[in-house]
């Protein structure tokens, strides 16, 4: 059933383990020996304090993204980046596939990468030159990032509902699924689709975020817009997925291109602690880098 460590079945819902064939009671008996098995509990504030020293932080290779976000992606959260075609998604989430192969003392997590591909937009070969440039072994930087393509809507759930044992043997450090919404946008037309699309993003969504947690992860989504014609003022562009995407992220950041050249503009939209804000970064052949002075003032 996609259950293979503790940790998976200690965060599931008595439900999902209905097709087992056991009653709802069994059900809870298996899922509370799990959860003492791990000691989860209730906390007060101040040890809750001391357990989020445990969470660990990725840099995007940009200092200043890196401070918008408070100093990096954090683990045991999900992270999403939104924006139109060529605004630099999918370009980060090659980025971080490297950087979380750093050793902490250069802002990695020293451990591996799942990528959940959506769209056919993972290359190798973008891996291979952002590697080269952080003077990291090619061949070990590749071994280090498992890649599991998705055809469909379902296909992509099955994959991340089965990803628990690879999470823990591998090393896997962190989650990214790109796009988060392609598949389901493209199979669920139509107002009287849009309850039971919503019902599995919500479902998908908490499933990558119980995995984060119980593995010290770091999760990452992409995500696709859609402009609403019926905006005349302000930002017509908005991400799919409604208040159940916006609600399951922790951490939004809105990425759109610059008037010319490889910068681009990140908008953190949503923190749960940090002010709303905007930083500039640029995608070069190296990778996400940071924008100098004399590239900012030719995008002014």
């Amino acid at each position: 059933m996609g259950f293979h460590t503790i940790e998976s079945l200690a965060t599931a819902t008595a439900r999902e383990l209905e097709p087992a064939g056991i009653s709802i009671k069994k059900a809870l008996d298996v899922i509370r020996l799990a959860r003492g098995s791990i000691s989860l509990s209730f906390v007060r504030a101040d040890e809750l304090l001391k357990q989020r020293q445990s969470i660990l932080r990725l840099t995007t290779g940009s200092k200043t993204l890196d401070d918008l976000i408070g100093g990096g992606l954090e683990t045991q959260s999900i992270t999403e980046f939104y924006g139109e075609y060529g605004s630099g998604k999918s370009q980060i989430c090659h980025q971080l596939c490297v950087n979380i192969q750093l050793p902490p003392e250069r802002g990695g997590l020293g451990g591996a990468a799942l990528y959940i591909d959506t769209e056919n937009t993972f290359h190798t070969e973008r891996i291979v030159s952002m590697a080269q440039s952080l003077g990291l072994d090619i061949e070990e930087v590749v071994k280090n990032i498992i890649v599991a393509e998705a055809y469909t809507s379902d296909h992509q759930i099955f994959l991340l509902e089965n990803a628990d044992r690879i999470i823990k043997e591998n090393n896997i450090r962190m989650i990214i699924v790109d796009s988060l919404t392609a598949h389901f946008r493209s199979e669920y037309v139509g107002r009287e689709t849009l309850a039971l699309r919503q019902q599995k993003l919500n479902k998908h969504m908490h499933k990558l975020i119980r995995l984060a947690r119980a593995f010290n992860t770091i999760a990452v989504v992409t995500n696709q817009v859609m402009s609403k014609p019926d905006v005349f003022f302000g930002d017509a562009v908005h991400p799919i997925g409604g208040h159940i995407v916006a609600h399951t992220s922790h951490t939004r950041l809105y990425l759109r291109k610059s008037a010319r050249g490889p910068v681009r503009i990140a908008r953190l939209v949503s923190s749960p602690y940090l002010p709303n804000g905007e930083g500039v970064f640029k995608i070069t052949e190296n990778g996400v880098e940071e924008v100098e002075e004399g590239d900012e003032k030719r995008r002014r």
